[in-house]
């Protein structure tokens, strides 16, 4: 959804959402695919959402949650994984799903001229 770093407040919030192919303090970017999800289309999230400091504590103060594992794709499985509005980008640290449009608010109105046309 966004450009910025991965935090692990926001990846705690959508991991009952699937399995992620990031972990906290990874960069991203809009259009990045950042896990799978367990249902089916594409969900878009913001995965650099910060938590608000504030000056009021809580009575059960922070909670600390276990993240699931990262899952690092091999290139053959990243091949294999995509969809076709998908890509795969090959850097010399890391292999990366990308859709082929960047922009949701783009993707939304190719898809619509699809149907409509």
């Amino acid at each position: 959804m966004e450009n910025g770093q991965v935090t692990s407040y926001a990846l705690d919030n959508l991991n009952d959402r699937g399995d992620f192919f990031v972990g906290p303090t990874d960069p991203v970017y809009a259009g990045q695919v950042v896990g799978e999800n367990c249902r089916e289309g594409d969900i878009v999230a913001n995965v650099c959402r910060t938590k608000h400091l504030t000056n009021i504590r809580s009575s059960t103060k922070e909670s600390f949650t276990r993240l699931k594992t990262r899952r690092d794709l091999s290139l053959e499985e990243a091949m294999e994984w995509i969809e076709p509005d998908e890509l795969v980008e090959v850097t010399p640290r890391a292999y990366r799903i990308r859709k082929r449009e960047l922009d949701e608010n783009a993707r939304k109105r190719a898809k619509k001229a699809i149907t409509a046309g």
